[in-house]
């Protein structure tokens, strides 16, 4: 999905992602525009709720879209699954559940 600001072609990126407390601890599935920055708000805790609450600060899994539609409804159905559905999908991509925020922070 491409905006068109001031005659200017911006690319928009989207993703769904999955912080963890440790391997296979408690999981939280997010979705942003701005991977970096929500990473980087879940581990200096600077918004009030869960992740701060369960000390949810390893990015173990992401997904990128251009489409802020199929973000939305990814999110959503991974959020639906259970548990260990979830850690298999962490573990295809990420089996030593690495913090992945260190390419980018």
């Amino acid at each position: 999905m491409c905006t068109i600001y001031n005659d200017i072609m911006i690319d928009r990126e989207y993703y769904v992602y999955i912080m963890a407390s440790r391997k296979s601890g408690t999981l939280y599935v997010g979705m942003t525009n701005n991977l970096p920055r929500r990473v980087y708000e879940h581990k200096n805790n600077l918004v009030d709720g869960f992740t701060k609450k369960y000390g949810v600060h390893r990015l173990v899994w992401y997904e990128r879209t251009v489409d802020v539609n199929s973000a939305l409804l990814k999110e959503k159905q991974i959020k639906k699954w259970n548990r260990n559905w979830k850690i298999r999908m962490i573990e295809e991509k990420n089996a030593e559940w690495e913090d992945l925020s260190k390419d980018f922070m």
